[in-house]
């Protein structure tokens, strides 16, 4: 004969294991039970993974925010407007130590030769390195023309121009093809572990370069040279 709950019984019962508010009987939760259940959510919450695609591409939205600092310094150089080198060179050093010494060291590191082993897309990876290595080059001419000297200097300000526009041609379709080409390919040449274990391996190397949540870290970097060139607020890219 089945047992019958006591209705009044079963109703408390729910109410403590939900936390739910029972005014009328003047029940208090026990913190400690709250805090638990609060800890338990945490750990939920952090324990999901993000894929190596994922995090991949996330970088590269950052990257295309720093394209846009780019454009925005391009428009000034045209326009022969001043500018505060400083914010540029802000901008570059972010595109070295995050993008170029990071991000492109796992593609390089991790990727690519993964591709090669498979002989899947190999031409696409020749052309992303030795992009890679063009970039890197750029970089270094943006780093040394970033300073108080090229704001009144017409030769170095067509120089520096003239680099911008080539970083920014050259990187758009480059990390287009690799979300679009090279990242969803990955999952086709690497087994579901192994990919796993990519992404737990991407993240580790990112807190160590970086620290704890560096990834948010960097991108606040970013969005406070946004700020300081009037073009954090999205609704300004809106056509009128």
């Amino acid at each position: 004969m089945p047992v019958t709950q006591n209705p009044r019984r079963e109703f408390l019962t729910r109410a403590v294991l939900t936390g739910l508010a029972v005014p009328s009987l003047a029940i208090a939760v026990p913190q400690p039970f709250l805090l638990m259940q609060e800890q338990k959510a945490g750990k939920n919450e952090s324990s999901e993974e993000i894929s190596p695609a994922e995090d991949l591409m996330r970088e590269h939205g950052l990257l295309n925010r720093i394209l846009l600092i780019y454009d925005e310094h391009l428009r000034r150089l045209n326009a022969k407007q001043d500018f505060d080198p400083a914010i540029l060179a802000s901008a570059a050093d972010i595109i070295k130590r995050f993008v170029e010494d990071y991000h492109e060291k796992l593609e390089e590191n991790y990727l690519f030769p993964r591709f090669r082993k498979a002989g899947k897309l190999v031409d696409l990876v020749d052309v992303l390195l030795a992009q890679h290595q063009a970039g890197r080059r750029v970089t270094a001419r943006i780093q040394q023309l970033a300073t108080a000297t090229v704001v009144k200097d017409a030769a170095k300000r067509r120089d520096l121009s003239d680099l911008l526009q080539s970083f920014i041609r050259m990187y758009r379709p480059h990390e287009a093809r690799e979300d679009t080409v090279l990242f969803p390919a990955f999952h086709s040449i690497v087994s579901k572990n192994e990919y796993d274990s990519l992404g737990e391996e991407f993240e580790k190397q990112e807190d160590e370069l970086f620290g704890e949540d560096g990834f948010f870290k960097v991108l606040d970097q970013v969005a406070s040279l946004e700020k300081k060139l009037g073009i954090y607020d999205l609704s300004k890219f809106t056509p009128s």
